[in-house]
């Protein structure tokens, strides 16, 4: 499938592998601030738990939007190009956060992560299909996993720092603002929203360079083998609507994307909720990356030597069943590190669906890649369902007589159920879904 035999030795992957992990660990650290970002848009923007997981869709929808347009983009101008404009984009984005925070107009923010989201969907849809076939298929959950490490490194870093800049005084903030009159509010919520200007400035401006830098990277050209593998040669694949097991592996992938999101981000709000401080809950995001990184550093030893990428596959959908009903039954700090411990679950299974996914699909590989990048959407669709079970579930329980804090906290681990059938769902694919190369059997 892949051709480092077009390249000379081992080692001339290395360059291109460190600056692909570059990437990742840029749109890692972008996109796991979200779980900074929703308690401290909630705040300031005083929404519903549905409306601040728009923050989540904002991101994740670009994916859908941006996925096919950065596929023919790529053909256009090539990996280095594409690469160097994704991060512009991503730039410009963040710049939007400036007049968002001066208006504190929640719109405008969204507009903002859903520019960001565009130039990561261009990121994405080079960077993932490039790694994956730099080297055997066999080892694509390898690599994959050690783009894994940079990405989530940069998210529990990007986590902490933003954690601490927007929820530092979040609680006390929240305190005045029970007793605050029209005028004490909106400069206290002003005051608050402001906190974003300097680090987006200084995110803007590390982005755009960086998109200088990356015209300037020594990337190969590779290329996946155009040759579609069949077990009969007299079968000949004219469309990618005739991979059954491409469409599995995108559904997959889309449910998998919501149940990260949902571990991810809302761990945060979660912990609130359940009357952890935002001092306190700033920390819980990182650590289900780390849980997540740990995994990935175990993948990089075990796979393919040790373990094979569909066994991986199968562990972890076991895990993240186990894991999402203990997070059911259990309460407080026990609970919130249930919720940490699906990053253990979550590591393994992007470095595994993508090489199950696109093995043997020759020269439908790029269009199978961006119908990849499509199911990220599953970030934008499935948290907010989440916020929307948590706010139903709290009214339904006020109804009944529940104190709004005890509601809330009950809601927010109840909703937690919606992660099981996303979990079956990697299963399947695990175990069956991914030998389905025809929509008939013989």
């Amino acid at each position: 499938m892949s051709n480092p035999q077009q390249l000379s030795t081992k080692n001339s992957t290395l360059v291109p592998t460190v600056i692909i992990a570059g990437l990742f660990f840029i749109f890692g650290f972008v996109t796991w601030i979200n779980g900074a970002l929703i308690p401290f848009m909630k705040t300031i923007n005083e929404l519903t738990d549905a409306q601040s997981y728009l923050v989540a869709s904002a991101s994740y929808i670009s994916f859908v939007v941006m996925a096919l347009p950065a596929s023919y983009i790529l053909n256009k101008i090539g990996y280095r190009k594409g690469m160097s404009l994704g991060l512009m984009v991503m730039a410009v984005g963040a710049l939007v956060f400036i007049p968002a925070a001066e208006a504190r107009t929640y719109w405008v923010f969204l507009s903002g992560i859903f520019i960001q989201g565009m130039g990561m969907t261009l990121l994405q849809t080079a960077a993932n299909p490039y790694i994956t076939i730099l080297g055997p298929i066999e080892s694509g959950a390898k690599r994959i996993a050690i783009m894994g490490i940079a990405n989530k490194t940069a998210g529990a870093l990007g986590s902490l720092i933003f954690g601490a800049i927007l929820l530092s005084g979040i609680d006390g903030v929240k305190e005045k603002l029970l007793g605050a009159g029209v005028e004490e509010k909106a400069v206290l919520l002003d005051t608050m929203a402001d906190s974003v200007f300097m680090p987006y400035l200084v995110m803007a401006v590390v982005l755009f360079l960086l998109g200088i830098l990356i015209r300037k990277a020594p990337l190969p050209h590779v290329e996946a083998n155009e040759e579609v593998e069949t077990k009969d040669s007299k079968i000949t694949k004219t469309s990618i609507f005739q991979f059954p097991h491409l469409w599995l592996g995108v559904l997959t992938l889309f449910v998998y994307v919501g149940a990260e999101v949902i571990a991810g981000d809302t761990i945060i709000a979660y912990g609130i909720s359940l009357g952890f401080t935002g001092e306190e809950a700033k920390f819980f995001t990182t650590y289900t990356l780390m849980s997540m990184v740990a995994t990935y550093a175990l993948g990089v030893f075990l796979i393919p030597k040790y373990l094979k990428q569909k066994t991986a596959l199968i562990l972890s959908a076991l895990l993240g069943i186990v894991f999402s009903i203990c997070i059911l039954f259990t309460t407080g700090f026990t609970s919130v590190l249930f919720v940490a411990a699906l990053g253990i679950a979550n590591a393994l299974v992007w470095p595994a669906i993508w090489p199950l996914t696109l093995k043997g699909l020759g020269k439908f590989t790029k269009t199978a890649s961006a119908l990849l990048i499509m199911a990220i959407s599953g970030g934008a669709i499935i948290p907010p369902l989440y916020g929307r079970m948590v706010d139903s579930n709290k009214h339904e329980l006020i109804t009944e007589g529940m104190q709004q804090v005890d509601a809330l906290a009950a809601a927010a681990t109840s909703s937690y159920w919606i992660l099981i059938p996303c979990y079956a769902m990697i299963l399947f694919f695990a175990i069956w879904g991914h030998k389905f190369k025809s929509w008939t059997s013989k």
